[in-house]
């Protein structure tokens, strides 16, 4: 069960949400409770898209990293980061991208979430030129490079050491969208030699955090959640749903330069539970 914050009006939540807009019951919920529906909704209409749009696809062939989360099929989340030169993330067409693998730690957490669910978050952020952000969420799969080179011969073959693709992360785009700049940090670039593909511990960061000498402590147990039936004058409960085919909470914006177009129902499939049923073609 997920917990309201206790500063959310007790009566809102009674709000039925627009039964037309995308998203979680929780994320609903959330809007009805702070008044922000109308928001939320001109963001989904807005800028929300299924597919790569000719200005998303020039904002990624200029990366030169990417954030990318995961969780395996209990829900447990990881986050990382990838990568490369600028154009090290592929746009194989408007529906489709790929970002390499390379030579890493061995642990292939990233990858062995996908392997159990294969739906991924990027998020991608211009830091330095224009201050803002790209989300692009999808099912994912891992492909070897040289499966995926056969059928896209353009693939960049990078020849600088330990930049060498030894797979490919290939994401279907369900969602692609806008993160606004208006929290976004300025920086500036400098230039400096990366240690691509290194094993040395020292060059890799060796020991940072001191970790290799501290004790693994067994995690203690979890506390059951208070029941609402236990305690009336308590935060708000909103029940959970796994396999939600909606939108992530994101920060709202005003209407921007993508133009809305009216929604349609669409029906799904068992293979496409997770693509959102709102969105137009």
């Amino acid at each position: 069960m997920g917990v309201l914050p206790d500063t959310a009006p007790p009566d809102a939540v009674t709000t039925e949400p627009r039964p037309t807009l995308p998203g979680s019951a929780g994320e609903h919920l959330l809007q009805c409770a702070y008044g922000s529906q109308d928001r939320a909704a001109r963001f989904y209409a807005d800028q929300v898209r299924d597919r790569l749009l000719p200005r998303m696809v020039e904002f990624i062939g200029r990366m030169e990293m990417v954030f990318v989360a995961t969780s395996d099929d209990s829900g447990e989340c990881d986050a990382s980061l990838r990568a490369g030169p600028p154009g090290f993330i592929q746009v194989l067409d408007e529906r489709h991208l790929a970002y390499p693998e390379y030579r890493g730690n061995g642990v292939h957490a990233s990858l062995g979430n996908i392997t159990e669910n294969p739906h991924v978050g990027l998020l991608m952020m211009d830091f330095e030129r224009d201050l803002i952000g790209l989300h692009v969420n999808g099912p994912a799969r891992v492909e070897t490079d040289e499966r995926l080179r056969a059928r896209h011969p353009e693939l960049p073959l990078d020849g600088a050491p330990g930049r060498r693709a030894e797979r490919w992360v290939v994401v279907e785009v369900h969602e692609a969208y806008i993160h606004c700049r208006k929290h976004i940090p300025r920086m500036t670039r400098v230039h400096e030699k990366r240690e691509w593909g290194t094993d040395d511990p020292a060059r890799k960061g060796g020991d940072y955090f001191g970790a290799k000498e501290a004790p693994v402590d067994e995690a203690p147990a979890k506390a059951p959640a208070p029941s609402p039936a236990d305690d009336p004058t308590g935060p708000i409960q909103v029940p959970r749903q796994r396999g939600r085919s909606g939108f992530p909470s994101t920060t709202h914006l005003p209407a921007g330069a993508a133009t809305a177009r009216p929604l349609r129902p669409l029906s799904v499939g068992p293979r496409d539970r997770r693509r959102p049923r709102w969105l137009t073609s």
